[in-house]
């Protein structure tokens, strides 16, 4: 059994087992692959999760895809994603 790749995570600022493997072709998938922990990409998916169902985005729209890369962007190497401006976290 092999052990983890590891990353020095730019989400969590520690070293944790990487992405198997990249999750966007291009750039952008591969810069995520090297600085990005497999733990740090599951909270993006649960922040994308909230994204696609606030603002109702249909992933055939190329438009809607390229606003969710931005925000995937952001999310890892910029100020953070930000929710809408009236999302409000459920109580449960």
């Amino acid at each position: 059994m092999t052990s983890p790749r590891l990353v020095s995570c730019v989400k969590l600022h520690k070293q944790a087992p990487g992405l198997d493997k990249p999750p966007f072709p291009g750039e952008l998938g591969k810069k995520l692959f090297d600085s990005v922990s497999a733990e740090a990409w599951e909270l993006w998916l649960e922040h994308q999760k909230m994204l696609m169902n606030e603002y109702r985005i249909d992933l055939s729209d190329k438009s809607a895809r390229q606003l969710l890369k931005q925000q995937c962007e952001q999310f890892f190497f910029g100020d953070g994603s930000k929710p809408p401006p009236d999302f409000v976290p459920s109580q449960g």
